[in-house]
């Protein structure tokens, strides 16, 4: 069979001429259809293309649109940049919480407005620090925090004076039952029934153990027998039942002392003629709180422990006992009061001795935070009782010559803002 070239070559070009045919007309018809929409491709293609970008933008959060917003960062970057203890004293129109009328849990010496002061500016100012809000103390919301806990303040008469402040502004809630006190009426402890809560004042002015000799006025009439190697146990044999404590002391340790270790003297703070080394106060205290920190980074304990620095006082013109006095009204601004030398090596043993164990605690899982008011009180020399301490001491003389309390605090006062910080930790946990 032989093939015909030429007619299949004829064929060949038709069947080209009829493909190119076919795509000719299919093109025009694209083209027609296309100008017929008025080229909708392409004014749809941009509009498509901008939904597409904007969904993303309407989900976004507008914290993060605008991060420069300090009022719209998330919660744990203004916590971490927050300090409650740098801030100011600022007017408070609205005044306390609380009154010596409404609170029967003010003890004498605190009592302020009972005992006559006749101004009452101070009590008309609060704690606001400067990088952050502090809300006001809710009483309510902290005993329902605080439900089936145990808490104490372990210490000496700076601590009672917070225990009244704690008491009070939490007795416009709950009234607490007194259900426990010692021989000596100085440790005692009180029971919120409705929430099953007690709160313990433990008196421990020097945490280890010691046999004080003087009277209710501060005279002694001996050396203090201080064993820097024994911790009190009024408050260690406490402290695996507590959830939540604040330990402090300070003050104490100024007192003239024999120093005990192994059961040994190993020498003093103030004793001539006792033929012992004057190893002096600070000894002591480094000492102390080396024993007392260490024992508690190491106690594995669950709960929340602060350490709080010792407080400042506002003696002029003398000390307690020579006549000093404390007679400013209002607050001071930073920069205005300088802390006395030695409330000032007392606050850096305390902040060295600290820093030392809160790395160990951290290790060991306990939760130790530091409570420092040094700078918060030092702005308020106008919260103290001054002669005030006494029932009416002017009454039958003007010019009496009394004893001024320029260390404690009135009640209501400046120590009622600890509160407020206080649960503002407890809060963040």
């Amino acid at each position: 069979m032989r093939v015909n070239w030429k007619s299949w070559s004829l064929n060949k070009d038709h069947l080209v001429k009829l493909a190119i045919g076919i795509l000719l007309v299919g093109f025009a018809f694209k083209l027609l259809v296309f100008r017929s929409k008025g080229f909708g491709v392409d004014l749809e293609f941009p509009e498509v293309e901008k939904e597409y970008v904007q969904k993303p933008d309407l989900k976004s959060p507008l914290p993060v649109q605008i991060p420069e917003n300090d009022d719209q960062m998330p919660l744990d970057v203004v916590i971490e940049k927050c300090d409650l203890f740098t801030g100011d004293w600022v007017p408070n129109p609205s005044g306390p919480t609380y009154t010596n009328g409404s609170c029967p849990l003010i003890e004498g010496h605190q009592n302020c407005m009972r005992n006559g002061r006749p101004d009452s500016g101070y009590l008309h100012w609060k704690w606001k620090p400067r990088d952050c809000q502090l809300p006001r103390f809710n009483a309510e919301r902290f005993l329902e925090l605080m439900r089936n806990k145990a808490w104490a303040l372990i210490g000496d008469s700076i601590s009672r004076n917070h225990v009244q402040s704690l008491l009070c502004m939490l007795a416009t809630v709950e009234r607490p039952a007194e259900v426990y006190h010692d021989e000596q009426y100085k440790s005692k402890r009180w029971h919120f029934a409705s929430y099953n809560f007690t709160v313990s004042n433990i008196w421990s002015p020097f945490l280890v153990k010691a046999a004080v000799f003087e009277d209710n006025d501060g005279v002694s009439t001996a050396e203090v027998q201080l064993h820097l190697d024994k911790l009190d146990k009024t408050w260690t044999d406490l402290y695996p039942s507590l959830d939540y404590m604040i330990i402090s002391t300070g003050k104490w340790f100024l007192k003239a002392a024999i120093y005990h270790e192994n059961d040994t003297e190993v020498g003093c703070h103030i004793c001539p003629g006792k033929n012992l080394t004057e190893l002096g106060f600070v000894y002591a205290y480094n000492k102390t709180l080396h024993y007392v920190m260490d024992f508690i980074a190491n106690s594995k304990h669950k709960g929340l422990i602060f350490f709080r620095t010792s407080t400042p006082d506002h003696f002029e013109n003398g000390e307690w006992h020579n006549g000093g006095s404390c007679p400013k009204t209002t607050p001071a601004k930073e920069g205005e009061v300088e802390i006395k030398d030695l409330s000032r090596i007392l606050r850096n043993v305390e902040l060295e001795e600290f820093e030392k164990a809160a790395a160990k605690a951290a290790n060991n899982g306990v939760n130790l935070k530091l409570l420092d008011f040094t700078n918060l009180l030092l702005m308020r020399p106008d919260g103290h009782p001054g002669p005030y301490r006494q029932f009416q001491p002017f009454a039958e003389n003007q010019t009496a010559v009394v004893q001024n309390d320029c260390l404690h605090w009135c009640l209501p006062g400046p120590m009622d803002f600890w509160n407020d910080v206080i649960m503002e930790m407890v809060v963040r946990g």
